[in-house]
């Protein structure tokens, strides 16, 4: 379980910075890795508390992180 989790946030942490270099996001790139990886720990959580999410957890952080990524940063935005 403790590998799962460094795993989700080195995951994120990728997704983050190539949302980035990608030009998905103009955050910055420590915003844009610091959103992703509080995305996934609370994905990662929900999956533990709850049982939802998908088969793998590495799917599980990348589409909480691009789903992070989408939803915080356009909340702030006017």
């Amino acid at each position: 379980m403790f590998l799962t989790m460094i795993g989700t946030v080195v995951i994120a942490g990728i997704t983050g910075y190539a949302s980035e270099k990608s030009g998905f996001t103009r955050n910055g790139y420590l915003p844009s890795i610091i959103i992703c990886v509080g995305g996934a720990f609370l994905f990662y959580f929900v999956r533990i508390m709850f049982g939802l999410g998908f088969a793998s957890p590495g799917i599980n952080a990348i589409l909480s992180s691009v789903g992070a990524l989408i939803i915080v940063p356009f909340h702030w935005r006017r």
